[in-house]
């Protein structure tokens, strides 16, 4: 089981970026994905989840109405579109997945507990916010 998140970068106030997370070795399908970030001297945040269809979708209050996460599992790939970013977004993004239910085979949702449930966060992307 493998995530990588990537398509970070520095972006301007105001900017927009668009995040990608791929899997590899497993299909996406039947799993909810997360994104999270960390910021330096901060604790991890759970920012979104999408479901394994991509019918329901959850933001954290710092992203909401500025952030949409969708996904094509055709390509095996989910997307965080990031617009009007401020400084304050900059930050480690990564995605992550309930990693023993991928194990055992059982399809995985947004679990309304810390982390959506989630054990296991791939390689993140840097996403940086300056002028």
């Amino acid at each position: 089981v493998q995530l990588q998140a990537s398509g970070g970068g520095l972006v301007q106030p105001g900017g927009s970026l668009r995040l990608s997370c791929a899997a590899s070795g497993f299909t996406l399908d039947d799993y909810a994905i997360g994104w999270f970030r960390q910021a330096p001297g901060k604790e991890r945040e759970a920012i979104s989840c999408i479901s394994r269809s991509g019918d329901t979708t959850y933001y954290g209050d710092s992203v909401k109405g500025r952030f949409t996460v969708s996904r094509d599992n055709t390509k095996n790939t989910v997307y965080l579109q990031m617009n009007s970013l401020k400084p304050e977004d900059t930050a480690v993004y990564y995605c992550g997945i309930d990693r023993v239910k991928v194990l055992l085979g059982v399809a995985s949702g947004c679990s309304p507990t810390r982390d959506y449930g989630m054990d296991y966060w791939g390689e993140g992307t840097l996403v940086t916010v300056s002028s």
